[in-house]
């Protein structure tokens, strides 16, 4: 196998390992659900709040944040009987998607030098 075949298996692995990440953000509510929380005045809001500000119904606002949760996105802060929804701070997440980014980039610069992508002829087509 030569190495641009190996370097995009790594990269394929590496994406695996985010999937979660990719298809939480990839839906446009969830992405104005994070963004509500990003652009919040405090840090932590409750379902009402996100409610408010998203005009989406309790139970999806509910759905999305358990997604966004899931994903290792968001975190929850319990006070009492209320919770307190927030964008994760926690640095794994975040340095594992730069790394993951820095490792694409220096895949395709690496497959531009190359000459990549060079396509055989199809011997049938010649």
């Amino acid at each position: 196998m030569d190495s641009c075949a190996s370097n995009r298996q790594e990269l394929a692995r590496a994406f695996q390992g985010y999937r979660k990440v990719f298809l939480a953000l990839g839906d446009e509510t969830r992405q104005l659900i994070f963004l509500t929380l990003l652009e919040n005045e405090t840090v932590g809001m409750r379902v009402p709040e996100i409610t408010a500000k998203t005009h989406l119904s309790r139970p999806a606002v509910s759905h999305h944040l358990r997604i966004l949760k899931d994903a290792g996105l968001i975190q929850m802060h319990r006070v009492s009987t209320r919770n307190y929804y927030y964008v994760d701070a926690n640095q794994a997440c975040w340095h594992g998607l730069k790394k993951l980014i820095l490792q694409v980039d220096q895949i395709a610069q690496m497959a531009s030098k190359a000459g990549y992508p060079h396509w055989e002829e199809d011997p049938d087509e010649a």
